[in-house]
């Protein structure tokens, strides 16, 4: 997993452009910490993130590349989380 530049308010997933700042294709589990909570996260094109949302606002940290196709299972958006683009 790569990390990012946080400060960047316009950073997007280097693998299909999906701003940073939009809501996660998929949400895969979010744990409290004692600033805010950790949420890792799936983007559409597969890429793994860890977003941490704490009193600065919600950020990518690291990301990895999307799996290659024939590694993904199928999937659906977490119920309430939007996946159209």
């Amino acid at each position: 997993m790569t990390s990012t530049d946080a400060a960047d308010a316009t950073a997007a997933c280097p693998h299909c452009g999906w701003p940073d700042a939009g809501e996660p294709f998929r949400v895969l589990s979010r744990h409290a910490t004692a600033t805010g909570h950790t949420e890792w996260t799936r983007c559409g094109c597969g890429s793994l993130q860890v977003r941490v949302a704490d009193g600065r606002g919600t950020r990518v940290v690291s990301r990895s590349r999307p799996a290659a196709p024939e590694c993904r299972e199928p999937f659906s958006a977490a119920p309430g989380v939007s996946s159209a683009r």
